[in-house]
């Protein structure tokens, strides 16, 4: 368990690369599902979970967020990780011989230009690692594969070109899950907090249920909507927004929130990553 962190997908993968970048130096434990990467954290298999939440081109991932309330976990941190992706191909093969192009679907849409300039056929696999590792077994220099540098590596394949996604900006988020949540002060500077609530069937329930943080100068960065239990009327809300619940400004936003909703739960308060601050820098 010490010093071991779960991710969902194969050796290789982004969310495999994503630990080793958080976390330099743990051990990587894949799993085949969102699901078993929690229960690897409960049965003490692994210390944290990374789980992937969104995509700056493909937009969220639902299973997490379905998963996270009643995950028994708690987010702790989060990650950003650029997706670089690698034209990936065996030993001694050619950029002018390959044939074939194979990796996930979100992947071989985001790589449109190079497919048409190499005119390749695109193979749609079930994952990008996934896909480093047909190459590898395949041993045939006609295949090629979009992953990782790191499932190069780990599966003994050549880059044949680097950086062939179609946008510079493809960055995935990761929640960083544990069994305990942070304890932190709450004057703590640049920190996050993560929730999930309900509103009451009523008009206007969401306006007035948000209405708090904004009259209290809370910095609300994502809300996102899904249903429960396959029923249209029973809506939840993931909320994120800047600060710790005890701050004067987000408490009262939430203590509002309450006279609106119902079922708010806290996933987390943890803080933000260094690159929100780069990019509040920049701006």
């Amino acid at each position: 368990m010490t010093n071991t962190i779960a991710f969902q997908g194969q050796p290789g993968a982004y969310s495999d690369l994503a630990c080793r970048n958080a976390y330099p130096g743990w051990q990587t434990l894949p799993c085949y599902s969102f699901e078993a990467a929690v229960e690897a954290v409960h049965d003490r298999r692994a210390q944290l979970a990374m789980l992937a939440c969104e995509n700056s081109l493909a937009g969220r991932v639902p299973d997490v967020h379905a998963l996270l309330p009643d995950s028994g976990l708690h987010v702790i941190g989060e990650h950003f990780q650029r997706v670089e992706h690698c034209l990936l191909a065996i030993k001694g093969a050619t950029i002018g011989g390959l044939k074939r192009v194979h990796s996930h679907a979100v992947a071989l849409g985001q790589i449109r230009r190079l497919i048409k300039e190499l005119d390749l056929q695109a193979v749609v696999e079930a994952d990008t690692a996934g896909s480093a590792e047909l190459v590898a077994k395949w041993n045939d220099p006609e295949e090629a594969a979009v992953a990782s540098s790191l499932a190069a590596e780990l599966f003994g394949l050549q880059v044949l070109r680097s950086n062939v996604e179609d946008a510079a900006h493809n960055t995935t988020r990761f929640y960083v899950m544990a069994k305990q949540p942070l304890t932190l002060p709450a004057a703590t500077a640049g920190l996050m907090t993560t929730f999930v609530f309900r509103v009451r069937n009523v008009p206007a329930a969401l306006y007035k249920a948000l209405g708090g943080f904004a009259t209290n100068g809370v910095n609300m960065t994502k809300l996102e909507s899904y249903m429960v239990g396959g029923a249209f009327t029973a809506t939840q809300f993931l909320c994120e927004v800047e600060g710790h619940p005890e701050q004067p400004g987000l408490r009262r936003g939430l203590e509002e929130l309450g006279f609106f909703s119902r079922e708010t739960r806290i996933l987390g308060v943890y803080p933000m990553a260094p690159v929100r601050g780069a990019a509040g820098a920049a701006d």
